[in-house]
């Protein structure tokens, strides 16, 4: 029976048992012992296999501690292509679950493009915006990864994903995968949605791949704070309430919409060094979208060097909130 087969059944057990019933605790024999010798055990969980017990060379030691590496290095990428298949199937048996991924973003270009815009530069406005709405489209979306996370939690689906041979670290990592695929829908959506509105790219073909690439990475960075408050919200409802409470003051206290040098005293500093502001401005410079004329131009360090600023952030969050995610996984397997 293959991993995925195996994945299959125990999702299937799920529907059969009762709620709230823990799955049966593993049988079958202890990963940490062999029948031939010792095994090296990684970080993550897994077991690379058995190490001779009788004394070696030291090449042939170190050439195995190298294989077993390697072994569940491609072992953790394995199992987690694995759980962002099932997260994808997931998507596709239940296509509501994109409603919020891409008609919420088509309600706040209509919003911010038509209602508000007429006042903020019509047109120009209207380009100025949509690299506003890419990047506040990439940060809603760590709701559906938290969302997400905290069902199967729920659900008691990780508890069998535990029982199952496979890498620890597969979980969190193939939530992040599956749900990087969702906000590539939803950027596209909101490129279409661009282009009816007036939006387009003046910048060349290289610099808009590069704002792309940007906004690929602070999605990428955006799903691990997602998998971070997924893991420690103890209900789905819980989740979502807590999701959004970092979501919207974040956006909103930045220049996705306007222009930070018009916020007053202390909430202008939050923006101009907000990682949105960053990744909206790097976009605007990148697709070739100037303010409108009456917009203050903004300044400083992080408006000069927004590319730079930007991928600093998404970096610097990713390397923080995945460490977070990965101590908190380990601590919710332990309970």
């Amino acid at each position: 029976m293959t991993k995925l087969e195996s994945l299959a059944t125990h999702t299937a057990d799920r529907d059969e048992r009762a709620p709230g019933e823990r799955p049966p605790a593993d049988t079958g024999p202890d990963e940490g012992s062999t029948a031939g010798g010792s095994t090296t055990a990684g970080m993550d969980g897994s077991t690379a296999g058995p190490v001779p017990d009788d004394d070696g060379d030291a090449t042939d030691v170190a050439a195995h501690l190298r294989a077993a590496e390697g072994h569940r290095i491609r072992r953790m990428f394995t199992d987690s292509a694995v759980i962002a298949f099932r997260n994808i199937l997931t998507i596709r048996r239940v296509p509501t679950l994109l409603v919020s991924a891409t008609v919420q973003p088509l309600m706040f270009v209509v919003l911010f493009a038509y209602v508000f815009g007429a006042s903020l530069g019509g047109g120009e406005y209207r380009e100025f915006l949509m690299a506003g709405i890419f990047t506040q489209t990439v940060v809603f979306n760590a709701a559906f990864t938290t969302v997400g996370l905290s069902g199967d939690l729920q659900h008691g689906l990780i508890d069998r994903f535990r029982s199952l041979p496979m890498s620890r670290l597969a979980v969190v990592l193939g939530r992040t995968v599956s749900d990087f695929a969702v906000n590539a829908i939803s950027v596209i959506v909101m490129v279409g949605c661009g282009y009816l509105i007036g939006w387009r790219i003046t910048g060349g073909v290289g610099a808009a791949l590069a704002a792309f690439g940007i906004l690929a990475l602070f999605a990428f960075a955006m799903s691990w704070v997602g998998v971070l408050t997924g893991l420690l919200a103890r209900s789905v409802e819980v989740a979502q309430s807590v999701g959004f409470l970092w979501m919207f003051p974040l956006t909103f206290i930045s220049s996705a919409f306007i222009s930070a040098q018009s916020l007053p005293g202390p909430l202008r500093a939050i923006a101009e060094w907000n990682p949105i502001t960053a990744v909206a401005t790097s976009g605007r410079q990148l697709f070739g979208n100037p303010a409108p004329p009456d917009f203050p131009v903004a300044s400083g360090w992080s408006a000069d060097n927004a590319s730079m600023y930007a991928l600093l952030c998404a970096v610097v969050i990713i390397v923080v909130f995945a460490t977070l995610s990965l101590l908190s996984y380990r601590r919710v397997a332990r309970a």
